[in-house]
């Protein structure tokens, strides 16, 4: 039985409303999208909200936040006695080490695998034999000295707990953690390796509170209704110092300031954060005896880092264990935090073009015309469907548009709303779906993908018979032309 935590105003918790207020306008303003926030201070929930079409049990991919988790699950382990933390992967794997392992290779130990002191400066592709390949990479530096980001080193700490315990993380930590701090772990959801182990270094799909039922374990010392989950040395470590962090984006400030195990250190003292791609973020700050979780799409270089930034500023205005009530501030913030939505889409129906184009169907001349939800998602065709088609037909009617190609049909609102759909039998398939008329001879389709930070975009350029249809993503990278010509 999931017990929920207790819900009180912000300024039983010390917290003006109108600070509140603040980081909502700053976080609405930016060149980001905030999805999901949720503030607990004193072990209770003071603010919490989510911007439609986003809620509070939709998934959210969490990208490298999901290395906490993974982490847990070496930290459970270690609480259990399964494993040590100086276990050398030579022992833990020995059929898959090189048939003469380097010096340094033999020193790698799990504690260095989990603060990215692998001591490697690349990483292996995904194969069926990952592992091997892992463990064939030259360790170049003496493992637990040098710092590189190794999201392959995150997931082999999955493959550790499936080698010690012959479990999956799912399987691990359900009854170990997420039955016993109230995560459902019927709605999470993994993508996986060729061998089906778990994607641990940035796979997982779960909820904002998900993540702050995590990290408020690692705030607690460990320990959930006075039951001792994770051991006290072992929290200590992974919320502390235990190597120094380097970034190649010298936007990102908080990625230079130290590392645990899968923790970032941040810039308040004693502060530290779980942190996935995008700003995935749940940061527990100490000292203020607060948590805060974020889920939004912080892209590009310094979007991430922004957030960061507005939420130490947000700190900052944050004096008091309990301040004077408000009622009309409360009700204000209440009633704003019930209210949150992203911008609705854009409503432009009609153009002189709607005639021609009504029901032609058009044949790709080279390539295929991707419906990704992942971006990344050939990494993970094992759990990922990638809907391809070669050929297409377009059906407008008086509120929609309806794309039809193949085996699959999605509809678009052109009404100024967004749509539902399923594209293809995947892990991720939820998709809300609109089109407008930007130009007489543009017409644009948003799939938004709503359990992932991925939207693609699809621009139609229509010329006689030809259409040139240019696709990007949020998560996607380079921009893709594609060329579609009419059916006779």
């Amino acid at each position: 039985m999931r017990t929920e935590f207790e819900r009180i105003s912000p300024a039983k918790a010390g917290i003006d409303p109108a600070a509140i207020e603040w980081l909502l306008d700053r976080l609405e303003e930016g060149d980001g999208e905030p999805h999901g926030l949720m503030i607990m201070r004193h072990g209770k929930i003071c603010a919490e909200g989510w911007w439609a079409p986003y809620a509070p049990g939709i998934r959210h991919g969490q990208q490298s936040h999901s290395k906490t988790y993974t982490a847990t699950a070496i930290g459970i382990a270690y609480t259990e006695g399964i494993l040590s933390l100086e276990e050398r992967l030579v022992d833990i794997f020995p059929d898959r080490i090189p048939e003469h392992p380097s010096e340094n290779l033999k020193k790698l130990r799990v504690r260095d695998v989990l603060c990215m002191g692998c001591g490697m400066d690349e990483m292996p592709v995904d194969s069926e034999e990952w592992v091997r390949d892992f463990l064939a990479i030259p360790v170049n530096h003496e493992p637990g000295t040098a710092f590189m980001y190794n999201t392959a080193g995150s997931t082999v700490l999955g493959a550790i707990i499936r080698e010690k315990t012959g479990l999956g993380l799912q399987e691990y930590l359900k009854p170990r953690l997420y039955d016993k701090i109230g995560i459902v772990s019927d709605n999470h959801r993994w993508l996986r390796m060729s061998d089906g182990i778990e994607a641990g270094g940035g796979g997982l799909f779960c909820t904002t509170e998900d993540n702050l039922r995590l990290m408020k374990l690692y705030a607690d010392g460990g320990v959930w209704d006075g039951e001792r989950i994770l051991a006290e040395d072992y929290v200590r470590q992974a919320v502390g110092h235990q190597i120094d962090s380097v970034t190649q984006n010298l936007l990102a400030k908080d990625n230079f300031l130290g590392y645990g195990f899968q923790i970032w250190m941040c810039a308040p003292k004693g502060a530290y954060r779980a942190d996935g791609a995008m700003g995935q973020f749940t940061i527990v700050i100490p000292d203020k005896d607060m948590i805060i979780a974020i889920n939004e799409n912080a892209s590009g270089g310094g979007g991430p880092q922004r957030t960061l930034d507005l939420l130490w500023q947000f700190l900052d205005r944050i004096h008091e264990d309990v301040i004077p009530e408000d009622p009309d501030a409360d009700t204000r913030l209440k009633n704003r935090l019930a209210r949150l939505s992203l911008p609705r889409a854009r409503y432009m129906p009609v153009s002189p073009l709607t005639e021609k184009i009504n029901g032609r169907k058009y044949s790709l001349k080279e390539g295929l015309l991707p419906f990704d939800p992942y971006g990344f998602g050939r990494q993970y065709v094992n759990t990922l469907t990638i809907c391809e088609m070669g050929e297409f037909s377009l059906d407008f009617e008086c509120d929609r548009m309806i794309l039809a190609g193949g085996d699959t049909r999605i509809v678009f609102a052109m009404d100024g709303s967004r749509r539902y759909n399923e594209i293809g039998d995947g892990l991720i398939r939820q998709a809300l779906c609109s089109a407008y008329f930007a130009e007489e001879d543009e017409l644009v389709l948003l799939v938004r993908w709503i359990e992932t930070c991925n939207e693609q975009k699809f621009q139609f350029h229509f010329c006689d018979r030809e259409i040139q249809i240019k696709v990007r993503g949020t998560m996607m990278g380079a921009e893709k032309t594609l060329y579609f010509t009419a059916q006779s």
